[in-house]
């Protein structure tokens, strides 16, 4: 089988703006590209070819250049007349293939081509209907058939922003093509509104930033400087750290309508990914400064045990007093230090020490087991305020569907921040880990499969919420060590019974899938997707949300999140991908799973 691949490739600790020198072109056969920098690649006497698994790259005057790719051309025509592939012939976008280097040493894995091309024909069925009801819109509600938009002044390209780079991943130009025009020619920030910092920067300034570096694409990074500029101005609070909301049109940033003074931890700690990498491309050390001292001051009013309460002050920059948990409004605040720390290049130890000091607040305060299985599962604390004037802390054995994410990320950090040298194996050995990597990579392994455990349904779905039993007198069906409150199978059941097409699970699947080579880890990923394909995928096109995991036949909610065709069906895709597809040694991948490089940084940070 032949696949027809176009993608540029450089070292693993990437320059934002390239040398055109140091670039590489794989030609493919019938893609043209829009793209300077891939137009011009050529140029440099390099060419390179894939065939039958392997990268051939070569270096050749232009006619015997030209003259041998049109004999590649005819050998890999009569191949395929002779090989009929068994699955579609598909090409990966620039910038794509990692190198076949790896940070960890051991196996490169292979793609499981039936397995990806069936989540590529799920992103089509879910692309397809959107395109076909809704293109344009921010939102799609595909039993209606409809769209909907964020503003009333008109959209912000929420679906098609957030889902460009997974086309392009998945080698769907056509698709990508209609997406493109539409950014170019209808894509406006000029609107007028009450639009979330967090949920823009992470879906929107995150995907453009992704598409350009996937592409070399200058619309994508026009676009994501015009927004980044009208984002800045959330950051206009007394203390520094953003409102939670923003008129992009006015250029304004808005307090929360009914607490003026809140803002959200983990909002304010999850934009620093994309301004950061903005600021590098854009040379605009503006943008990282107003990010960074959201770190600085959140850091300056740490707690003893380093786990950060889920609101903030926006006068003074100090934490209120609020829950402390891994799920909403607490999540991506663990989840972007060390992801700070791996962006640019592990240059920045302040982040290291954050996350580390963070892991060790979440095993000594968090961590529980459940009494009968003894599943690993991150609890809450509640704050009680006594008459004295000191704070009780409660625990509260509640993970949210969200908390799954940390699982992957904790064997990430075990074999980066946690290793004792550059270069770990796959799977990892523990005598190459310290104390601490050891720790956070057994926790890591645990959690996970707490997490599929959880996909023990009627419908093979998991909750939005679970609570777990920590004692015999737990309520809820006795058959499982968690159940779902105010809910039972078969009914009635109450907000937390619901599944949103959430990708957390399937994220630390594909990480645990990369650093491990564990075959389960891609069975528990076929089977949530067979499950989403059973239960809320719609005939006529697009997918929803099951309001209810222990209930069939499902009912569903009329809602396709973005979320599902930017993350949970790209990390799927990727976990039956050939392991050099975006490797982990070359990408941080926002809290929206788009896909940033690592680089070295050119702006000098001065939180440290």
């Amino acid at each position: 089988m032949i696949q027809q691949r176009l993608y540029l490739t450089w070292p693993p600790v990437h320059s934002p703006t390239p040398p055109r020198d140091k670039l590489r072109l794989n030609p493919s056969i019938r893609m043209r590209s829009t793209s300077p920098k891939l137009r011009q690649g050529s140029s440099h006497g390099y060419s390179s070819w894939w065939m039958d698994g392997k990268t051939y790259v070569g270096r050749a005057s232009r006619p015997r250049a030209s003259l041998f790719i049109i004999s590649l051309v005819i050998i890999g025509s009569i191949t395929y007349l002779i090989f009929i592939p068994t699955g579609s012939v598909r090409f990966s976008s620039p910038n794509i293939a990692g190198q076949g280097k790896n940070l960890h040493e051991g196996r490169l894995y292979t793609a499981d081509i039936p397995k990806r091309d069936a989540i590529v024909s799920a992103f089509q069925h879910a692309w397809g209907a959107y395109e076909r009801d809704a293109f344009g819109s921010d939102e799609y509600h595909p039993i209606r058939h409809q769209g909907s938009n964020l503003s009333k002044s008109g959209g912000i390209g929420y679906t098609i922003v957030d889902a460009i780079d997974t086309m392009l991943i998945m080698g769907l130009h056509s698709e990508y093509s209609r997406a493109r025009q539409w950014i170019q020619d209808e894509l406006t920030f000029e609107r007028e509104g009450n639009f979330n910092v967090f949920e823009t920067t992470i879906r929107v300034l995150g995907g453009l930033l992704s598409v350009y570096h996937l592409s070399s694409d200058d619309l994508y990074l026009q676009r994501a400087i015009d927004l980044a500029e009208r984002l800045s101005s959330a950051f206009e609070s007394p203390s520094g750290l953003p409102f939670p909301s923003v008129d992009l049109s006015k250029r304004k940033g808005l307090p929360d309508t009914y607490s003026p003074q809140l803002v959200s931890t983990a909002e304010a700690s999850t934009l620093q990914l994309e301004f950061r990498y903005v600021a590098e491309l854009a040379r605009n050390e503006t943008y990282w400064h107003k990010v960074e001292k959201v770190m600085s001051l959140i850091n300056a009013a740490m707690t003893d045990h380093h786990l950060v309460p889920i609101y903030m002050s926006a006068n003074q920059g100090t934490f209120l007093q609020s829950e402390i948990r891994l799920g909403s409004r607490g999540d991506s605040y663990y989840e972007y230090l060390l992801k700070q720390y791996l962006q640019t290049g592990r240059t920045e130890p302040i982040y290291k020490t954050m996350y580390q000091d963070a892991m060790q607040g979440i095993h000594d305060h968090l961590i529980q087991k459940t009494i009968n299985k003894n599943m690993t599962f991150i609890a809450e604390l509640l704050p009680t305020r006594q008459p004295s004037g000191g704070v009780v802390w409660t625990t509260d054995p509640k993970q949210d569907h969200l908390v799954c994410f940390l699982a992957g990320s904790l064997m990430l950090g075990a074999t980066t921040s946690g290793a004792l040298s550059p270069k770990v194996s796959i799977p990892p050995k523990m005598e190459e880990l310290t104390p601490h990597g050891q720790r956070d990579w057994k926790t890591g392994v645990e959690l996970l499969e707490t997490c599929m455990y959880t996909h023990q349904t009627s419908t093979g779905l998991s909750p939005e919420i679970a609570q777990f039993r920590t004692s015999q007198h737990a309520p809820g069906e006795s058959d499982r060590d968690w159940y779902i409150k105010n809910s039972r199978k078969g009914g009635p059941s109450s907000y937390d019974a619901r599944y949103m097409l959430r990708p957390e699970t399937v994220e630390s699947l594909f990480i645990a899938w990369r650093l491990t080579g564990d075959i389960h880890y891609r069975q528990y990923a076929w089977s949530i997707f067979s499950s989403i394909e059973k239960h809320c995928r719609l005939p006529g096109g697009g997918y929803a949300t099951v309001l209810d995991v222990d209930t069939v036949p499902v009912a569903l909610d009329d809602k396709q999140e973005t979320f599902f065709l930017s993350e949970t069906l790209k990390y799927l895709y990727l976990t039956f991908s050939d392991s050099t597809v975006l490797p982990l040694n070359e990408y941080v991948f926002n809290t929206e799973a788009h896909p940033l490089p690592i680089f070295k940084p050119t702006i000098q940070p001065i939180f440290s």
